[in-house]
């Protein structure tokens, strides 16, 4: 789906059209030709299932004429029975007689041909990316499903959260909802229009103290600055969100907005400075260079063009349909919306200048020495002059940095690749803090004094992905997938199981969240993934051979959720080894997991920052350093604490 709000249909077109079938179509869907006992679905390689009639039986096997024109025979269990006709775009997908795999996509597949994306399963509501913008999400469709039991609206997000709203006033109880789905689904934008239905539902229209916009819209305007540091391009989505969120937004006993405050986790910091081909950076490194403000550009340094930062440029630079000059204009008012002071705002910008410039440091080694300079101190310079440092210190901390030996600091000399080396984790490291301290700082103008009794929470997860090349960012976002699944399967179910007892109803008790156990164990029990990579992290001669011996001795043949891959078929870099998550196989390669996971910091330099003039550079390297997100313990704190 198209980035953020801007562009969307206006409220002038029917919606109507997207959302049920007309009486026409469903007079034509019950003309058509269908026989309890003959209809039915067959497999095909190409569309997944096709519509077939039962031709003749004979023991478990079965002839069968498909609409292609194919007579097939087949085992009788390997066919599936189809719905009859009065089922057609059904929206609660709870409510067909047969509810098997073929008529469950087949009926997502006939509501997606015609636009209306949004349909029932039991309590929840699938939503298929349109990939275009549908005049569904409007002001004219939140009224229409406004104080509406479900059963009188066709499917819709709005009726789930108004249903949330609801019972949170009626019960006096707090609501959470999870929005999940692969990377690309649409979840970011589907938690957009979660956050601007309730600011517009709760609001009050009074304008916050310091006058710079009302309570709903500095929650909706946090998102526009989370966007900007937080979310990229990626090969499957434009707008893909880097990081995970949970978002309470607050109530007082009337239901009016009483303030929200924001969690963020597992930012993609190694995005920083390094992207695959067909990728970018985070937005806000693009919108500034897009030269919209070119005062701004100026007192950074920089010169309106990605391709001179090795840093920004080893992807693509630009986004079919984001006009990063906008975006930085958007971004820019945001900040002003949400209350940051032009000490802050320019302190900000100012680091994320320093960061492509720092990208640029080169160094070249001594004649005759193991000792490496700077050999380009014009960018020393820009980097130290944005950043608040001295450029002589800086480039001796990097080329000369301290160590402690017994009681004594020492200096240690460094060649071309260790000063190299020891640069990027200093731009992750800037560019993680600023970004956590963003959310710190969003959360501080949304803390407001009025009475907090309820809340709705919102947890936007990032997507479960499977790319070309899978790496350690893509094990901990699919790790912490496999995680929430499992809370969330097992926690659900086992209270809908509850009330079959309560009900008197005859069950065999089911334990879903055990389908996902042997992944999970696989990744973080003692020897599993996670324990042998801290394991190797610790050895001094560890290398990604190692690494890769040591998983294959502990698991190869001994788990079956860990697999020697197929090859890669000269497809680009190769997998080293495979897992079978609950929503796929994926395969991953380990080049350079050590090194992330330790992510080592140039503790001299550190020093530096924590002096540095830039108030906002001195303030994120005061404290002491948060728990790595690669340790496991932190992903399973997340989904314990966050649902």
């Amino acid at each position: 789906m198209p980035r953020g709000s801007r562009g969307e249909c206006g409220d002038d077109v029917d919606p109507m059209p997207f959302l049920t079938p007309s009486e026409k179509e469903r007079i034509e869907a019950m003309n058509k030709p269908y026989d309890v006992k003959r209809s039915c679905w067959v497999q095909d390689e190409k569309e997944g299932f096709i519509s077939g009639e039962i031709q003749s039986e004979q023991c478990d096997q079965v002839t069968v004429k498909t609409i292609t024109n194919q007579t097939l025979t087949m085992k009788k269990d390997d066919i599936q029975q189809m719905n009859p006709p009065k089922f057609y775009q059904v929206s609660n997908m709870a409510d067909m007689t047969f509810l098997n795999e073929a008529s469950v996509l087949d009926n997502l597949r006939q509501r997606y041909v015609n636009m209306r994306i949004c349909t029932y399963s039991g309590l929840f509501c699938v939503t298929v990316n349109p990939y275009r913008w549908l005049p569904i999400y409007g002001a004219r469709v939140a009224n229409m499903y406004k104080g509406k039991k479900r059963t009188e609206m066709p499917p819709h997000l709005f009726s789930i959260l108004d249903i949330a709203y609801h019972d949170m006033l009626m019960e006096r109880e707090n609501q959470s909802m999870l929005i999940t789905g692969e990377s690309g689904a649409g979840k970011t934008e589907n938690t957009k229009k979660v956050i601007q239905y309730f600011a517009n539902i709760g609001g009050t229209g009074k304008q916050s103290s310091d006058g710079k916009g009302s309570l709903e819209d500095q929650i909706i305007q946090a998102n526009p600055v989370l966007e900007a540091f937080g979310n990229a391009k990626t090969t499957r989505n434009n707008n893909s969100s880097r990081f995970g969120k949970f978002i309470r937004i607050h109530f007082g006993t009337t239901g009016k907005l009483a303030g929200a405050d924001i969690e963020s986790y597992l930012l993609e910091k190694s995005r920083v400075i390094s992207q695959q081909a067909a990728e970018r950076s985070y937005h806000i490194f693009y919108q500034i260079l897009s030269n919209k403000k070119p005062e701004l550009v100026e007192s950074l340094l920089l010169v309106p063009n990605p391709k001179q930062y090795c840093w920004v440029s080893q992807g693509v630079t630009m986004v079919d349909n984001m006009d990063d000059g906008e975006e930085l204009q958007v971004t820019d008012v945001a900040f002003d919306v949400l209350g940051f002071s032009p000490e802050e705002k320019i302190g900000v910008y100012k680091l994320t200048g320093g960061i492509m410039h720092f990208g640029n440091m080169k160094f070249k080694q001594k004649p005759r020495e193991e000792q490496a300079e700077v050999d380009t101190t014009e960018v020393a310079d820009k980097v130290t002059h944005l950043t608040g440092l001295n450029s002589g210190e800086l480039q001796k901390g990097i080329t000369r940095p301290q160590v402690k030996v017994g009681n004594e600091f020492v200096q240690k000399g460094q060649n071309m690749e260790q000063c190299q080396n020891s640069i990027g984790p200093l731009g992750k490291a800037i560019y993680d803090k600023m970004f956590k301290w963003l959310v710190v700082r969003i959360n501080k103008t949304l803390d407001t004094k009025m009475q907090r009794q309820f809340f709705i929470g919102v947890l936007d997860i990032a997507g479960f992905e499977i790319f070309e090349f899978n790496s350690f960012e893509q094990l901990c976002i699919n790790f912490t997938n496999e995680k929430l699944q499992q809370f969330f399967n097992h926690h659900m179910f086992v209270l809908e199981q509850e009330e079959y007892k309560k009900e008197g109803i005859e069950w065999v008790f089911i334990d879903f969240g055990l389908d996902l156990q042997a992944c999970v164990d696989l990744l973080e029990k003692p020897m599993g993934i996670f324990s042998i990579l801290e394991e190797q992290c610790v050895f001094p001669k560890a290398t990604d051979a190692t690494f890769k011996a040591a998983l294959y001795d502990n698991h190869l043949g001994k788990s079956s959720n860990f697999l020697k891959p197929k090859g890669s078929k000269g497809k680009g870099p190769e997998a080293h080894f495979e897992l079978v998550h609950y929503a796929g196989t994926v395969g991953y390669n380990i080049t350079g997991w050590l090194e992330k996971n330790k992510d080592p910091l140039n503790e001299t330099v550190v020093g530096l920052f924590q002096k540095s003039s830039l108030g906002l550079l001195a303030l994120l390297f005061k404290e002491e350093e948060a728990p790595s997100m690669a340790d496991p313990s932190c992903v399973q704190s997340l989904c314990a604490d966050t649902l």
